[in-house]
């Protein structure tokens, strides 16, 4: 009861990459960056195991962006000449490639972290992607001319990859689908067939993550304006309660999401954000817990999952490290208050 996970990323160490940022840059190459993406990858391993964590991610340790981490392996992106947009319905402009022909996979894309996060862990594991729709508002379309068009050729790819990382043994596959959250409308009507497009045929578990992003100065500029309530999860959570996908992920604590929509997810795992990625205040056992508590007003104990808000990735990894423990030992104090043996 209350597995514990995180959203996705961690922070890079920074022997590998530049630290405190969300697009950093990596401070090797070649050979000697691909090794230290791996040694990056099983410290990260070792952490998650020794803070007690139940299910072990990568922390996208060999992917430079959440989005990008994919892209760079698909044909058809011109990654030479990138060009300024808006991301997020314009919340921060970003330098982005542009899909200028026909989008095929050059090959596997993340097998290499995904063989070594099997081989290094007895856990179970997950293995994130990014979503359909969120890939769509992360890049230029120079060919397609419809985002609708352009998200399902998007989706045949990330099938592929997430056919054969289920092949590599991972126990859970995650698409990351932050734009949900800014395109309501649009994701309750084509984003969640895309994400279904995506996971396909797959039959280990699946998961979609919905958040209101990390905790850069942009995200929580735009948090600023949504008021006292925020209703986003509202649109899109009954499509995703008749959808496919069998675990959603949200942003909880330290939030003004209505805990009460959580009740829309009705028949599917939720994973309850308990840990902020906007604060490097680290909760304590009984915040985690409490959180957990509001939440299982509205889930079933046996579909509650306790989770980080987003990914950590921009944080120190210190505080990181602090968060991941903080969250163990909150989930076995609500374990605790709530009468079931550790």
């Amino acid at each position: 009861m209350f597995q514990t996970m995180i959203a996705g990323s961690l922070p890079k160490p920074g022997w590998l990459a530049e630290t405190h940022k969300l697009w950093p840059k990596w401070r090797a190459e070649g050979d000697e960056l691909a090794q230290a993406k791996l040694d990056a990858t099983l410290l990260w391993i070792k952490a998650q195991e020794d803070a007690g964590m139940d299910v072990i991610g990568d922390g996208e340790q060999s992917r430079q962006h959440f989005v990008h981490g994919f892209l760079e392996q698909v044909e058809g992106i011109d990654f030479e000449h990138k060009v300024e947009m808006g991301i997020r319905n314009d919340r921060y402009k970003a330098m982005v490639p542009q899909v200028v022909a026909p989008l095929r996979l050059k090959g596997r894309v993340h097998a290499r972290e995904a063989r070594f996060l099997r081989a290094h862990t007895q856990h179970k594991t997950k293995f994130t992607l990014p979503g359909p729709m969120t890939i769509v508002d992360t890049v230029a379309d120079r060919f397609y001319g419809d985002r609708v068009k352009m998200a399902m050729a998007f989706a045949e790819l990330l099938n592929q990859e997430a056919l054969a990382l289920q092949a590599d043994g991972m126990d859970v596959i995650q698409f990351d689908e932050p734009a949900f959250n800014v395109y309501m409308a649009d994701a309750a009507d084509w984003g969640v067939k895309a994400l279904e497009r995506a996971a396909q045929g797959l039959t280990c578990t699946t998961a979609v993550h919905i958040c209101y992003g990390y905790g850069i100065q942009a995200n929580i500029d735009w948090k600023s304006t949504l008021g006292q309530e925020w209703r986003q999860y509202e649109k899109v959570f009954p499509a995703l309660a008749a959808s496919s996908i069998d675990q959603v992920s949200l942003e909880c604590i330290h939030s003004h999401v209505p805990p009460e929509l959580m009740a829309l997810l009705k028949g599917k795992d939720v994973m309850v954000g308990v840990i902020d990625v906007a604060s490097d205040k680290v909760e304590t056992p009984e915040e985690v817990a409490d959180t957990i508590a509001q939440a299982l007003k509205y889930v079933p104990r046996e579909r509650l999952l306790a989770c980080t808000n987003c990914g950590l990735a921009p944080m120190s990894r210190e505080v990181a490290e602090a968060k991941l423990q903080a969250l163990v030992s909150g989930a076995a104090l609500a374990r605790q208050r709530a009468g079931v043996s550790p």
